[in-house]
């Protein structure tokens, strides 16, 4: 999966909301992951508090806890496990604690948790959450419970996720669901299912509504949002002629359009759909924000073949020029994957070398991890050693962390329009905040509050953040 967010090292965020009425159920939730899996457990949380539920930060209190689970890396399982653990203690002191498994490791890993190990009552795949108060009622009844059936269809455009644990600045917004790629390292097919996308008009209206409640930016979510299409078959042919087709390029337009103090981010964009028309799109509008993550993998036409990412080095070069050229003040990141199967020192280097001529100002990267019932793991031998992989993911932190901290430097003198997330961590005198480049912005407090715009002067960086003054 391409996705900025996924680390398979991130702590799992508790999400919480307040209620004024609930039956006295009480929901632990805890996800781990990628934004989608974020995004999810919104929808989770407002579909188990229509059954009476009210979530709550302390799992010690809880009658249902859930996690919904990463399967993108093996480290991200482990972490899983461990945590599902570490309920037994609780589940011997309370025999009617419900403890749950969602999202991606739901179907891989079903038989294992429940049967195998015993550490889940339900296990729930990404398109049957509307079957949770169901198999929770089943549960309760002496029945273990399972629904990892994969959708179609399922996009959950009618629910409006409970937006939990933010900062009520900045929300996710899911624009459609699985993934059609079949990259031959990733999961994310096996566990989300087909691409579909929703109906545009409950997205705009979804982001209208986060708008008035008092949110100033969305960020719209997908495997590959680029393949967005409503109306639309992946042939390009009208599927209904009554109904006005939408691609993703019209549809950052149509939210951008919502209001101008609505900024609008995405992820994530796979680099053989990236058209020009969503840069010309971009362009258009001042609240469409001016980053860009395209995940590159590796800088080897060879490797990409291998991972099945359908373009070649030269393609990919070819749409960061057309990013340079369209949108010049943009920011880019990127995914990199070190150690694939097969890969040659010189492999590697084309990885290098790609990465000093685009001058990323952020990536993500990350060895090679072999997936079970991927295409790699059946056709390919996973056969780097593993300190050549950490070899290698050391010398391109190290040219990327460079990297990072000579684009920053060039930001000093300038003056950004910063949305303000909230109180810095270090000093409860400092405010931070991030730029249209996804720049995160440190700044005096001074008389500005959440969820305000200011224009900051920066004076000073670190490789990662931006410092400066309200101008």
């Amino acid at each position: 999966m391409d996705n900025k967010e996924i680390d398979e090292t991130r702590q799992g965020e508790v999400l919480e909301r307040k209620s004024s009425s609930h039956t006295g159920k009480k929901l632990f939730l805890e996800s781990y992951g990628c934004a989608m899996n974020f995004s999810d457990s919104e929808i989770v949380a407002s579909i188990l508090e229509k059954d009476g539920f009210i979530t709550t930060r302390n799992q010690e209190e809880a009658d249902v806890i859930l996690i919904n689970t990463c399967s993108i890396r093996d480290k991200a399982e482990t972490t899983v496990l461990n945590r599902l653990k570490s309920f037994k203690k609780q589940k011997k002191q309370n025999p009617s604690l419900v403890v749950g498994v969602l999202g991606c490791m739901a179907e891989r890993m079903k038989e294992t948790l429940l049967e195998q190990q015993k550490l889940v009552d339900v296990v729930v795949g990404p398109d049957a959450y509307r079957d949770l108060p169901n198999l929770i009622t089943k549960v309760n009844g002496g029945q273990k419970a399972v629904n990892v059936l994969l959708s179609r269809e399922e996009t959950y455009a009618d629910i409006s996720p409970i937006k939990l644990g933010g900062n009520g600045v900045t929300a996710f917004v899911s624009i459609m669901r699985g993934c059609d790629n079949m990259c031959s390292f990733c999961v994310v097919p096996f566990t989300r299912g087909r691409e579909r996308s929703r109906n545009p008009l409950s997205i705009v209206a979804e982001v209208r509504e986060l708008f008035e409640n008092g949110y100033r930016e969305v960020t719209l979510l997908g495997q590959n949002v680029n393949s967005y299409r409503w109306n639309i078959s992946k042939k390009g042919e009208i599927l209904d002629a009554n109904i006005p087709t939408t691609n993703f390029a019209q549809l950052l337009e149509l939210v951008a359009q919502v209001n101008p103090d609505m900024r609008v981010r995405y992820s994530t964009s796979h680099p053989k759909d990236m058209g020009d028309d969503v840069l010309i799109s971009m362009s258009k509008y001042e609240n469409i924000c001016d980053y860009i993550h395209l995940p590159v993998q590796s800088g080897n036409s060879d490797i990409l073949k291998k991972m099945n990412r359908g373009y070649t080095r030269e393609w990919y070069l070819n749409r960061i020029a057309a990013i340079k050229r369209i949108l010049p003040d943009c920011f880019i990141s990127t995914d990199i994957i070190t150690g694939f199967c097969g890969e040659t020192e010189q492999q590697h280097q084309d990885t290098v070398s790609l990465i000093k001529e685009v001058k990323y100002e952020y990536s993500y990267m990350f060895f090679y991890s072999e997936r079970p019932k991927t295409l790699a793991e059946r056709k390919y031998e996973d056969d780097i050693p593993e300190d050549i992989k950490k070899q290698r993911l050391s010398e391109i932190i190290e040219i990327q962390n460079k990297l990072s901290l000579d684009a920053y430097k060039k930001c000093i003198g300038k003056t950004y329009r910063v949305l303000i997330e909230g109180i810095s961590k270090k000093s409860d005198a400092e405010l931070y905040g991030r730029n249209s480049q996804n720049s995160v912005v440190i700044f005096e407090k001074g008389d500005h509050k959440k969820g305000e715009y200011v224009n900051v002067k920066i004076n000073d960086c670190t490789k990662a953040t931006l410092f400066g003054e309200v101008v």
